[in-house]
């Protein structure tokens, strides 16, 4: 087993590829101007919360980056020929950006949870460690099944996904059952938006083993299926940009709310003497 992943994808219409690659784009910038929103933020945030704001920004970073090299491995593994985008055996597709994405991001997806919740500090430590762990475990043990050759149920593909399902079920787990009386203390605002950003992390924390799946009931996929390499690209993409940068912005959301509630006020620009004359 090859622990490459690079992708021999099919030929694609002028408009699958570019649906994809603008995708990509739109990602691209997203990430990027959510880092800038996200450092510019923290000054609204009483200072016990602004290094929540600070892991949201390196999350978005790091995604930035990441779907930088993806973008440009994609573009690179097409050529026009002939009026259809023709895939180039020497450049392969490099997917596995996604998964070093993935590893370093979905675990500080949860510390910024953890963190906005304001807990004791040896709580608050112990839940990040435990959390933290289990979602790159996640990702760790989900990618031996992604590059093996063998995607049938009873296989390899099958093995790995259904053991990295385990820490899966035990972040759902605390997420959804640890945390609920934590959650139930907060204000009524609060509360809400604490609970939308776990029903967030689970719609689209879900579209993953979805995906993961497909190849295992589709007989050569994505290879021979231009629509379903569309569809999953695209997916990627749009679950990436709300769990990142949208999950961002709840978290937020969540700090400026308990920040207003503590009494934290930001410092009121003074306006200069000749403009008060």
């Amino acid at each position: 087993m090859s622990l490459a992943m690079t992708l021999e994808l099919p030929d694609l219409t002028p408009g699958q590829f570019n649906l994809v690659y603008n995708m990509f784009s739109f990602t691209i910038a997203t990430m990027f101007a959510a880092f800038v929103y996200f450092v510019l933020a923290q000054k609204n945030l009483a200072p016990k919360y602004r290094v929540s704001m600070m892991v949201s920004a390196l999350v978005v970073l790091i995604a930035g980056y990441h779907y930088f090299r993806i973008f440009g491995s994609w573009d690179a593994a097409y050529a026009l020929e002939g009026g259809q985008y023709v895939f180039q055996d020497d450049q392969p597709f490099n997917d596995a950006y996604r998964y070093v994405d993935w590893l370093l991001t979905v675990p500080l997806l949860v510390v910024e949870l953890v963190l906005v919740l304001g807990l004791p500090k040896g709580e608050s430590g112990s839940l990040m460690a435990r959390l933290g762990f289990a979602a790159a475990l996640m990702i760790i043990l989900g990618y031996p099944g992604e590059v093996s050759g063998d995607a049938s149920l009873m296989g390899e593909r099958g093995l790995w996904g259904f053991i990295s399902t385990i820490p899966f079920v035990y972040i759902l787990y605390v997420l959804f059952t640890e945390l609920s009386s934590t959650i139930q203390r907060q204000s009524g605002r609060v509360a809400k938006l604490l609970s939308n950003a776990r029903l967030l992390l689970l719609a689209t924390w879900g579209f993953y083993p979805i995906a993961y799946m497909i190849p295992m009931f589709s007989a050569g996929y994505p290879t021979e299926t231009p629509g379903a390499v569309v569809a999953l690209q695209v997916g990627y993409t749009i679950c990436d940009v709300l769990a990142k940068a949208g999950y961002g912005v709840l978290i937020y959301a969540i700090a400026k709310a308990k920040s207003e509630e503590e009494g934290f006020v930001v410092d009121e620009m003074v306006k200069p003497a000749s403009a008060e004359a």
